[in-house]
């Protein structure tokens, strides 16, 4: 049992923080978890429209590739015009750089590919924070609608059980909607950045390729 502090009014203290629960009720926490659940779904169709628009097709990639092979990086960059994928950007920057030789290539590289990992990563922490901890936030509002619900029955026995089961059972949609906007955020937060993650590497494998270009065409 932790001390009492001399001068310290507990009950007090225990009387101020309830009161503040009571007046907060659950109802605010509802509207939060419906403004929060148009956050998530705004952020969800934003990723959702620009990983479509971000999309360049295979074959205008592999065509940059055949270009530069047969042609060099000028023909290769001109293949690559209107790309706006991660791939093509990075193939871009290291197509750029060519003529700086592997090393220069090799930097240019991991630069693009930090810079994009961002602009594709753009909003979903703010996703995956509204997944792992919506639930949270609903929960909390249930704890607040059932210490109202005993402290009206213990304010007027005569309401029964009845008044405490029916508060409860509104207390606990809270935690309904809690669940409701976290199991959609959580599931997409896990496709996008899996996706994040699937570009990355297919971005770094074009490269490596212009990386062997850049360090066997002085052989030819």
């Amino acid at each position: 049992m932790a001390p009492v502090v001399p001068g310290t009014d507990t009950t007090s203290i225990d009387g101020t923080i309830l009161d503040l629960m009571l007046r907060a009720g659950s109802h605010w926490v509802l509207w939060l978890m419906i403004f929060l659940s148009f956050v998530s779904v705004a952020i969800m169709v934003e990723r959702l429209w620009f990983f479509i628009v971000e999309r360049t097709p295979r074959d205008q990639l592999a065509a940059s590739l055949a270009a530069l092979r047969s042609s060099g990086p000028k023909a290769a960059l001109a293949k690559l015009t209107g790309a706006r994928s991660m791939q093509a950007e990075v193939i871009r920057a290291c197509l750029s750089h060519v003529e700086d030789g592997a090393a220069a290539v090799e930097e240019h590289k991991l630069a693009a590919v930090e810079r994009e990992r961002m602009r594709y990563e753009r909003w979903l922490a703010i996703l995956g924070t509204l997944g792992s901890n919506a639930p949270f936030i609903g929960l909390f509002g249930t704890v607040l609608g059932i210490i109202r619900s005993f402290h009206d029955l213990a304010a007027s026995s005569g309401q029964g059980s009845q008044a405490v089961m029916s508060g409860i059972a509104e207390s606990l949609v809270a935690t309904g909607v809690g669940l409701l906007v976290a199991i959609p955020a959580v599931a997409a937060y896990n496709a996008f950045i899996r996706r994040v993650e699937t570009q990355t590497a297919d971005a770094e494998g074009l490269a490596h390729e212009v990386l062997a270009y850049v360090k066997t065409e002085p052989a030819k």
